[in-house]
């Protein structure tokens, strides 16, 4: 194990160590031992920025589970070192954000076990070169995130919204699974590294088109893409900390990784060309429309975020395009990976600040609720300045880093149809229209955003807390990100050669060298008259929105996509009660015939489709003792079916064991018949015990076509069971192991009880499990009888208070 290794897994040890530290330290907030754990670990990332090597990818290989192929191999190249940087930086920032905005009266323990462990599961994503190991930190994101939506669980609303991101992005995971397959297959490896360098051999592949469609399904969930956009509005029922951390910077991000990471394989491709750009820019259309009617601060930027990752998206598709050529024709279209990588850095900036820029709102002023916000600007100087900053460079305004890569990707949209191949010579001419829309409405909602809190008139009597600037710890991560997006406005090429190049070149290895300087002013381009339009159209669109807001009320509920994910759930819920139903009767005979009959079923077909032979040959004499045994085994076992006494039949069941257990004396077993003897006493004790305090209740009717049933039932099990030990016994093609383990149990094993060293030793790990689930169970059994005891204290207090 490497030290990368050991950075990836140190939040997932910490998420152990970090609620046990909160029973000792309430006195202190949690955050602050929370807090040097990304410090450290960005900074050991920040360690690898070195501009001539930064390109150069290096592998480190801990063999995990070699057998299954699943090695824990990290890869770090430009793309990686980029997302691991925002992974741990922002996820710093987040936690110090948190210290203030989160009171010690919170479970902090577990918020930060939830978000270390979030923390470790995408840094596992970013920097894993192995496919299983990739889906298996993916699917760590969707429940880690799943536990910070939900963690105000007694808001119904954070139930729901924990549950529908879950739900989505895990079916998205499982198709994931199956492209990672495909892939592997055509492939013929698990490496992603492998996979890049034998992308022609899998392009030809029958399983390319089944790889590519169902990675991009999975990566166009996580990344709340339309359709499945759906889930990440209702997720900002999270925190204001999560939602800046995971809905910002990070798990959105995922599927953004993924399509960067594996353009180099799927880039020969027109469906992955057009369905990255054609989802993307409907994404970023649709997103950016259905902001502006947003009466929620978090409801605005969680459909921003949407608008904005379908606009990274859109590049990375047109991007893929300088697969196909090379030279300054591969430099054009590999100008818009460029703006991909450069508006991540920026999204991330200004999308992270006014995310918390809105928590701080919510902490000091006590609601999101744009109705009664306005005129807060004299009142929270310091957080107006921020929010201006911030929402104009997510509007796309100069100097601001947001404008320098919304240039950037409108001009990629423009150049797209100098492009001769995939029909985007001639369709190409709708992306920059379709763009340029999408841009008049983050505009008018970035504007919206500013105006509705600090401008118009200021609501005294409809704000729940008296107003005012927020405490300056939480006030310091705003003000960090908000320098950034000043400094990468006005100093762009700072990061150049150090992030935005190699991670480029991560993305499109086969191209050339890219050509990375980013300035302000092009000319007059296409791109400067697309935003000139964005401006003045934008501007008048924000000051009549009040005219034409109402266009959103023609839409009706039955055509949102979150109707029919409701009616989805209701009806699948709907169905399976039905279905349930009907075969969970509650009694324990009806589940034993389900099983024995698919034993019946099973045993029959096989016994008719394969042929089999039954042989005698040296079958020990049958002894008049052992003929006396087996009478009194039948007579118990006639007795206990008809016995009508609880306590004769434990007797008559305790009989058949301790008769098997002489069974196992006189074949030579002593140390198993000890065991079967204990076990038979410790089993009745237990039963004499527990039906003791069974309630009486009276025997169910027993028709003669019940009695029927069972006996025929009981007669093929019986016929199953015996044709299965004679067909054992007579088709042996391999030795007892028996004899291995009468000759090796004392030397290998030092034990002289054979059956205590078969389950301590050979079979160890099956012991170990069996315990294991044992354990479970008793502690659910506890946690049961602690939440009963819990229930009857609460509803004792209840009534006292009624009383």
């Amino acid at each position: 194990m490497s030290l990368m290794h050991i950075m990836i897994l140190l939040p997932l040890i910490f998420a152990i160590i970090i609620p046990i530290l909160y029973r000792f330290y309430k006195g202190i907030h949690l955050g602050w031992f929370v807090l040097p754990i990304p410090v450290i670990i960005f900074s050991y990332f920040m360690s690898y920025i070195n501009v001539p090597d930064s390109d150069k990818p290096f592998i480190v290989i801990w063999n995990f589970m070699p057998r299954l192929g699943m090695n824990f191999s990290v890869h770090l190249d430009g793309l990686s070192l980029l997302f691991a940087s925002l992974i741990t930086g922002i996820g710093a920032l987040v936690v110090l954000y948190s210290i203030t905005y989160l009171s010690k009266n919170e479970s902090l323990g577990n918020f930060y076990c939830y978000l270390l462990m979030f923390m470790g599961a995408m840094l596992g994503v970013v920097l894993s070169d192995n496919l299983l190991m990739l889906y298996l930190f993916w699917e760590l994101t969707s429940i880690s995130s799943f536990l910070l939506i939900a963690y105000w669980r007694h808001k119904q609303s954070s139930i729901y919204g924990a549950q529908k991101s879950l739900l989505i992005t895990v079916f998205g995971g499982l198709m994931l699974l199956g492209g990672f397959i495909c892939l592997s297959l055509a492939g013929n490896s698990w490496s992603i590294t492998s996979l890049v360098q034998n992308a022609e051999e899998i392009q030809s592949s029958p399983y390319f088109i089944f790889a590519m469609v169902l990675i991009l399904i999975g990566a166009m969930t996580k990344s709340a893409q339309f359709p499945f956009h759906i889930w990440l509005p209702d997720a900002m029922e999270a925190p204001t900390p999560v939602s800046a951390y995971l809905h910002s910077a990070t798990m959105v991000k995922a599927g953004i990784y993924l399509v960067a990471r594996t353009t180099p394989i799927f880039a020969a491709s027109a469906g992955f060309v057009w369905a990255v750009t054609a989802i993307g820019l409907i994404t970023l259309f649709w997103a950016s429309f259905n902001a502006v009617k947003q009466q929620d601060l978090k409801g605005i930027l969680a459909f921003s975020t949407v608008s904005q990752l379908g606009m990274i998206m859109s590049m990375l598709g047109i991007g893929a395009v300088s697969y196909h050529y090379s030279g300054e024709a591969s430099q054009l279209f590999l100008a818009s990976i460029v703006a991909a990588v450069f508006h991540l850095i920026n999204h991330a900036t200004f999308k992270g600040a006014l995310f918390m820029i809105t928590g701080t709102i919510d902490h000091e002023v006590g609601t999101r609720d744009i109705k009664k916000l306005g005129g807060l600007m004299t009142i929270m100087p310091i957080s107006c300045t921020f929010t201006i900053i911030t929402a104009l460079s997510m509007a796309g305004v100069p100097p601001f880093n947001g404008f320098l890569s919304k240039e950037m990707f409108l001009t990629a949209m423009f150049d797209a149809h100098q492009a001769d191949i995939f029909s985007l010579s001639t369709i190409g001419y709708l992306l920059p229209i379709v763009a340029i829309v999408g841009s008049i409405f983050t505009f008018v909602y970035s504007f919206k955003y500013v105006h509705e809190i600090f401008f118009g008139e200021y609501k005294a009597e409809a704000l729940p807390k008296k107003p005012h600037e927020a405490p300056k710890l939480m006030l310091l991560p705003t003000g960090i990100l908000t320098f950034l997006v000043v400094l990468f406005g006005l100093f762009p090429n700072i990061l150049s050669e150090s992030i935005i190049a190699p991670a480029v070149r991560a993305i499109a290895p086969f191209a050339d060298a890219p050509d990375v300087h980013i300035s302000h002013w092009h000319g007059l381009t296409p791109a400067l008259m697309g935003t000139l339009i964005v401006f003045i159209v934008g501007f008048i669109l924000f000051k009549s929105v009040e005219k034409w807001i109402s266009i959103y009320n023609i839409q009706p509920e039955y055509l949102t996509f979150n109707y029919y994910y409701d009616r989805g759930i209701q009806l699948s819920s709907y169905i399976s009660n039905k279905i349930t139903q009907s075969y969970m009767t509650g009694f324990i005979r009806t589940y034993l015939i389900y099983i024995f009959g698919f034993f019946i079923i099973m045993t029959a077909l096989t016994l008719f489709t394969h042929p089999v032979s039954v042989a005698f040959n040296n079958i020990s004499d049958i002894r008049p003792y052992e003929v006396i045994l087996m009478g009194l085994i039948l007579v118990s076992t006639f007795c206990i079916v008809l016995a009508k006494s609880r306590l004769f039949s434990i007797i008559m069941l305790a009989a058949v064991g301790y008769s098997v257990a002489l069974f196992f004396v006189f074949f030579g077993a002593p140390d198993l018949a000890l065991t079967q003897l204990s076990i038979e006493t410790i089993s009745t004790a237990l039963f004499l015990l527990c039906f003791y305090h069974l309630p009486k209740m009276n025997r169910h009717d027993e028709n003669r076509k019940f009695k029927i049933g069972n006996f025929i039932i009981s007669i093929c099990v019986g016929i199953g069971v015996v044709s299965i030990g004679l067909i054992a016994y007579g088709n042996r093609h391999f030795d007892s192991i028996s004899k291995y383990y009468v000759d090796n149990v004392y030397d290998l094993a030092a034990g002289k009880n054979m059956v205590n060293v078969i389950l301590v030793d050979f079979r160890g790990f099956d012991t170990l499990f069996e315990s294991a689930v044992l354990g479970i169970a008793g502690l659910g059994i506890y946690t049961l009888i602690k939440l009963r005891d819990k229930d009857k204290d609460g509803g004792e207090e209840h009534e006292e208070t009624i009383k």
